[in-house]
Order: C-alpha cells, then sequence, then structure tokens
C-alpha cells in the first residue's frame, strides 16, 4: 500500500506550512508568492523543547511535544492548516533503481513493490512506500532512474499524529535532509554563476549532532553525520558555572552569562565545533577524489555562534558564511527582522519543507 500522505515526494499548490521537529525546538515557516513570482516569507517562528522529548528523531514524550506544536502554531498567527513534515534520513531508507521507460503509473507502482522487497528489511505490510521518478537514466539509454523511499508506518504515524493533534493536516512527509538540500539549493543559485559545479559543504550544526552534504548542482557527493552539537556548549556552561542543565540551556539561550563566559567556555567550543567541522572535511577529501570546496555553508541552532564562521574559514582556507534561507526573498509585515535575522540559520528544514508548495 503507497502512501497516503499525497506521498513523500508530493507537490502542494495550497498554503502550506514547513514544520521542523529536531531534538532541541519545533521551528515552523510559511511562504507566498509575491504577483511578480517573488517568494515571500510570511511566518517564522520557533517554540524551545526540553531535553530527551525527542531522542534520535523519536517521540519520546508525545503529549508534551504537541502542546510544544500547538504553541508554536499560536504564536506565529498562521491559519493555514496544511503541514509538511520530515522525517530524519535515519529513519527512511532510500534506493535508486533503474526501471525501463514508458511504464503506466500502476506497472511503475507493481514494480517498485517488488524491488522494494530486496532492499527493505522489514515486511512490505510495516513500511510506508512511496517513489519518484527522477528522470532519464544517465547510463542505461532508454530507462528512468526512480527512487524509493520506505520508513516504518510508526514513524509516518507519529509525526502524522503530532500534526493532527495541533489541528493540522499532514500532506507532505519528506526527509529531513532533502528539505534542507531544497533550501540550500535555492541559496546556491544566488551564487556566481548561479552556483553552477561549485562544490559546496552544507553543515547543520544541531543540538545533538552535526550533519554534513557535500553538494554539487543537484549530486550530493558525499554526507556524514558526528555526534557533536550545541548540547555540548550547555554541558561545559553547567560544568563551569555550577548551573542546573535546564538552567545553562536558560541561560545560554538568553546570553544572561558569567564575564569570563566568551574567554572561558565560548572561544574553546567555538574551537573545537572548527576543529569538528575541518575533520569532517577531511574525511570528504580523503574518501573522494575531491581536495577542495568552493564553499562552506553553516546551518542549524548552533551555527550563529560568535566568530564560528570566521574561525572555520580561518582554519580550513575555504570561503565560509551563515545560511539565511530566506536571502532573496520579501519579507512580510509579521516577520520580526531582527529576530528573524538572529535565528535565520535555524530555519534551513523548515524553509525546504515551505518550499514545497511551489515545487512543480
Amino acid at each position: 500500500m503507497l502512501i497516503a500522505l499525497s506521498s513523500l515526494f508530493s507537490r502542494q499548490p495550497a498554503p502550506l506550512l514547513g514544520i521542523d521537529i529536531s531534538s532541541s525546538s519545533v521551528k515552523l515557516v510559511e511562504l507566498s508568492q509575491s504577483k511578480s513570482g517573488e517568494l515571500q516569507l510570511e511566518r517564522c517562528a520557533i517554540e524551545p523543547l526540553e531535553k530527551g522529548w525527542i531522542t534520535d528523531g523519536n517521540i519520546e514524550k508525545f503529549e508534551e511535544v504537541a502542546d510544544a506544536l500547538r504553541r508554536l502554531v499560536k504564536k506565529s498567527g498562521t491559519r493555514t492548516k496544511n503541514v509538511a513534515m520530515a522525517l530524519p534520513a535515519s529513519a527512511v531508507i532510500t534506493k535508486k533503481i533503474t526501471l525501463p521507460a514508458g511504464m503506466s503509473e500502476q506497472e511503475l507502482e507493481l514494480q517498485v513493490e517488488s524491488e522494494a522487497n530486496q532492499y527493505i528489511p522489514f515486511s512490505l505490510d510495516e513500511v510506508s512506500l512511496d517513489f519518484c521518478v527522477m528522470g532519464p537514466s544517465a547510463v542505461s539509454h532508454g530507462d528512468v532512474d526512480v527512487l524509493i523511499a520506505a520508513s516504518r508506518k510508526e514513524k509516518v504515524q507519529d509525526r502524522q499524529g503530532l500534526a493532527e493533534a495541533a489541528g493540522l493536516k499532514p500532506v507532505i512527509i519528506d526527509i529531513e535532509s532533502n528539505a534542507a538540500r531544497m533550501a540550500a539549493a535555492r541559496l546556491m543559485s544566488l551564487l556566481p554563476n548561479e552556483g553552477s559545479g561549485a562544490v559546496v559543504a552544507l553543515f547543520e550544526v544541531g543540538a545533538m549532532t552535526t550533519s554534513m552534504q557535500v553538494l554539487r548542482d543537484e549530486d550530493v557527493l558525499y554526507e556524514r553525520d558526528q555526534a557533536f552539537g550545541g548540547a555540548q556548549l550547555t554541558q561545559l556552561i553547567a560544568r563551569q558555572y555550577g548551573f542546573s542543565p535546564e538552567e545553562a540551556e536558560a541561560k545560554k539561550r538568553s546570553g544572561d552569562l558569567p564575564d569570563d563566559y566568551n574567554t572561558a567556555v565560548l572561544k574553546p567550543f567555538v574551537q573545537s565545533l572548527t576543529q569538528e567541522v575541518a575533520r569532517a572535511l577531511q574525511f570528504f577529501f580523503t574518501s573522494t577524489p575531491y581536495n577542495r570546496v568552493d564553499h562552506i555553508l553553516l546551518a542549524g541552532g548552533s551555527a550563529s555562534l560568535p566568530g564560528l564562521a570566521e574561525a572555520v574559514s580561518q582554519q580550513t582556507g575555504f570561503a565560509c558564511g551563515l545560511v539565511n534561507p530566506f536571502d532573496g526573498m520579501e519579507i512580510g509585515s509579521g516577520v520580526r527582522l531582527k529576530r528573524m535575522a538572529r535565528e535565520a540559520p535555524s530555519y534551513l528544514t523548515s524553509c525546504g519543507l515551505a518550499l514545497r508548495r511551489f515545487v512543480a
């Protein structure tokens, strides 16, 4: 049975919220298009989650997360109900297969199901399965490349259930790394020569994990996750000043920290985060034919730590910048500019999900 959410790869021209659920917060983005065809940011909002509510992409405290999602929707002021959400890449099995061109939708479905049996370690009754025809095969004349995506049904139902508990209607379930790529592709098109041929290393620095994707045009050259993120800064603050983890997190968010915080805690943390980025790049260089990147883009909640982008650029020798997924968009009157600018790197995935509204 194919997934009933208008599918993992479906298109949705009606108003749509992009909602990204990470281990530390829920983020919402709503985009529209002006009469001239320009994208416009209508709304963006973030609601923090407590540690342990979401672990490794699994929802451990359903009611608490549903409450946070309700607060987020209320805070944003949106009236839109349709929502695009995403699962972590670790919860989705994807496989590219090659099939003969010219098959009907029904023939494709049957073929995909029989192929999926070989690649998916669960019974097909237990999974939500979807596919999308990517286009003509580069290696096999007269065939097409088809991307299969499958996830355990309970993972999909958890996301659906959260949306419904907040009075929303889930219409798209995507994969987080796909959504991040969609938002990043728009930014890459703003680079010189519309980013054509540029090798871009995208780092998303989350609370628990830093995800790296190396992109060139439409290709993913390399992917890697590292267990390192902003939660370690919270631990350092707690240890240095004797705060509880909750106090440390609250003070980190508000900036209400002792005078020696910058030198005693922040600088050493930025240094170790910079080394993690440099190490990840080194892994990329040693396992591929590449030995340089043209741009490093930093996204995620901890990307905007003071001095991080400069330190990464200095350490690696490559141009490094903070991601603002709303670059080049018109900004609606409901958006608080200062706050949006400060939080922009956190919105990469939710912006990618909101962009699904406009993808033909």
